[in-house]
Parts: C-alpha cells; structure tokens; sequence
C-alpha cells in the first residue's frame, strides 16, 4: 500500500481474531458480499484466521439485509411504491423490535430506470411497512431513511397511518410533494394509536432541516431529477405543509421542520418526528442494533469501509461510526473501498489505520465496479499480509 493511504509501516501486533465491519460498495457488491469476499482473502493468506462478519449500514439502502445477516428474521409485505404502484418490500424483526427501511418501499430503486418523479413521488408505503412492523407486535422502530425517491415531508406515509390532507373542496391532496401546494386541511387525529406506545428511532445520518437553503429539496431534490424551478415549487409546498399543520396541531409542526433530521429522505424525517420519533445518527443506532460492542470486545483487528471513501463518510457513514468505536474500544482498525478520496491524516483522525482502495489494484474504474469482489479479495490479502503476519 503507498504511503498516500496510511503510516506504510508494517504493524509490530499480530492480530488474530478479526471483525469484518463493513458497508455496502454500492453498485458492486452488498455489505454481506463486502464481508464474505474480504474473508475469504485474508484467510487465503492466514487459512485459520477467526473471523467474524458483522455487516452494517447507517440507516439508508441495505439496513434491512444488515439486521437479517446480524439475525433478524426477514418479512416482506406488499405495500405501495413511490409511484403507487405495489411493490414487495421487507422489513427485519426480531423480538418486539422491527428494522424498517424507507428506501425497501419509496427508494429511487424503485423507480424504473431513467426514470424520476420529483414532484410525484409517494412514502404512503413506507407508512404501510411501519404499519406492518406495528401489526406484527414490535414496540421498538427503527427507521432508517435515506436513498429516497421522494420530497413529501413524509405526508404520505402520515396519510397511510391514518392522517388526512385534504384539498379546499375535501378532496385529499395528489400524491407527492407537488400536492402539498394544495393542503388546505390537515386532520392527524386518526394516527394509528399504537404509534403513541411505541418507541420510535428516526435512523439517519443527515441532519438538514425541512425547508430553507439546507433542506430536503435544495440539498436532495437535484437528486431526485428535481429542476430548479421544481426545486422551488418542492420547498414552497413544505413549507406550506408545515404552516397548515401549524394550525392543526399547535406551533411544535414549525419546530420540528427547522430541527435535525427533518429533511431527511426528502422530509420523510419531519413526518417521524410528528409521530414522536427521536433522532439519532443512523449508524450509532444500528451498531447499536446489531450488536456491535460485544463483537467489538472479541477482536483484534477491525476491517470496515464503503465504496468511497471521502469526506461524506466523515458525517455519519458506517466506516466512521465503525471506527470511532473501534478506537474508543483501543481496536486497530484499517478500511477498505473502492476510491479513496482521504489523506492519511484525516483517515487517522478517523480513527482508520490504514484505507486500501481497490482503484490500487485496478485504476479503470469501470473494471474496478464489474470485478469488485475478486480484486477486494486481493485487496484483503495485502491487508492479512501488512497486519496479520
């Protein structure tokens, strides 16, 4: 490994037990893939090695496999895409406690390719999956958002728990965000009551405000095919969202859309706040989850990583939240990806040892993404080699 990725010094402690802690490379490989592969290289190189895989995300696409690989039982429903349009999308229970995942019911992968919905784009089904996760006994929520093909503020998933948003004339409001434009009345009385016995976790690791310069639609709605001029629209209709369910329920609906977390996945966050949830970073939660400090306490060496490793992985991304608690713990920790876009130094802030990209072994890109899992087994090779020897 060059210098540019780490210290380049060879570790003096031997490292027998390691604990493969890593993110989705997405596009490539799912975390559970990311595990299984760099396992097989470090133990090309040390055939004994313990390992122990433990795959995580931080609240957006893949939370869902993460808690089923960790243990929870998989369950999938039927409810509506963000189109409107049925999908079958699963959540992850285990005991009274259910992992749900926004982007399985309303993500952009649920859009057909090429397509975007910006002002049309629906979370009623992600209402419809915590509602299943309600029907099914959890009295514990984790709601992980992020990957969303929507900017409702959450309306739709409100609606699907039981709130109205209806127009002037008592019609309910079109789907979307665009809709909102429209909002006349807004009437939360008929939430579903088992929402106010349970406790609620907004899993995120975006902490952006509704509306404003830094909220849902400025930051995410380019993302979503949102124009300017739509972006536009998207911000003046949550905002009107929020001044009419200000006068519904009292001045908390102005609160809650200028706190942390409301403009997640296009202000999903600001409807699990007005269903009580409290916020919490994304990938703190689900470490929590998946039990992470026990396996933590068994290992010597921490392998995490994501696809890119840049200065978005510094707020809130699995790798960081990984290796903060490594460090924390006094665990060596080294990461892997496919594109590293961070010096040495800020990786040993991080808390990362050393960070092995793939592009090291393999510059195309477009190579590195098709044959990402032998050349991550290679990849891991170099690191039972520099570490494990």
């Amino acid at each position: 490994m060059a210098d540019a990725a780490g210290s380049g010094t060879r570790t003096t402690r031997s490292a027998r037990r390691v604990l493969v802690a890593a993110d989705k490379f997405k596009g490539s490989l799912t975390a559970v893939e990311v595990a299984e592969r760099v396992t097989a290289g470090l133990r090309r190189v040390v055939p004994d090695l313990a390992v122990e895989a433990l795959p995580v995300a931080d609240g957006g696409d893949g939370t869902v496999a993460a808690a089923v690989a960790a243990g929870f039982a998989r369950r999938e429903v039927r409810v509506a895409g963000p189109l409107g349009d049925e999908v079958t999308a699963a959540y992850a229970l285990r005991g009274d406690t259910a992992v749900v995942e926004m982007a399985e019911a309303s993500g952009l992968q649920r859009l057909p390719a090429g397509v975007f919905a910006p002002l049309t784009a629906s979370t009623y089904g992600s209402g419809e999956l915590l509602r299943a996760a309600l029907d099914a006994g959890a009295r514990t929520l984790v709601f992980g958002v992020g990957g969303s093909a929507t900017t409702d503020g959450g309306a739709g998933m409100l609606a699907a728990l039981g709130a109205r948003f209806l127009k002037a004339d008592g019609e309910p409001v079109a789907p979307g965000g665009g809709g909102l434009a429209e909002l006349a009345s807004a009437d939360l009385s008929g939430l579903d009551p088992r929402l106010g016995e349970v406790e609620l976790i907004l899993a995120s690791d975006v902490d952006n405000p509704l509306t404003g310069p830094q909220g849902a639609p400025a930051v995410y709605g380019p993302q979503k095919g949102a124009s300017p001029e739509e972006v536009e629209r998207l911000d003046a209709a949550l905002a009107h969202f929020a001044k009419v369910l200000e006068g519904s329920i009292g001045p908390r609906a102005t609160a809650y859309a200028a706190s942390p977390g409301a403009g997640a996945a296009g202000g999903i966050g600001y409807g699990a706040l007005l269903l009580g949830a409290a916020f919490r970073p994304g990938i703190e939660v689900m470490l929590e989850v998946l039990g992470f400090a026990p396996a933590l306490e068994r290992a010597d060496l921490v392998v995490t990583g994501e696809g890119s490793l840049d200065r978005q992985t510094l707020h809130g991304k699995a790798p960081a939240g990984v290796a903060a608690a490594a460090r924390a713990a006094g665990k060596e920790v080294v990461a892997v990806c496919g594109r590293l876009a961070l010096s040495p130094e800020t990786l040993d802030r991080a808390g990362i040892r050393r960070a092995y990209a793939l592009t090291d072994l393999e510059p195309d890109v477009a190579k590195c993404i098709a044959g990402a899992g032998p050349i991550l087994e290679r990849t891991a090779e170099r690191i039972a080699r520099d570490f494990l020897g």
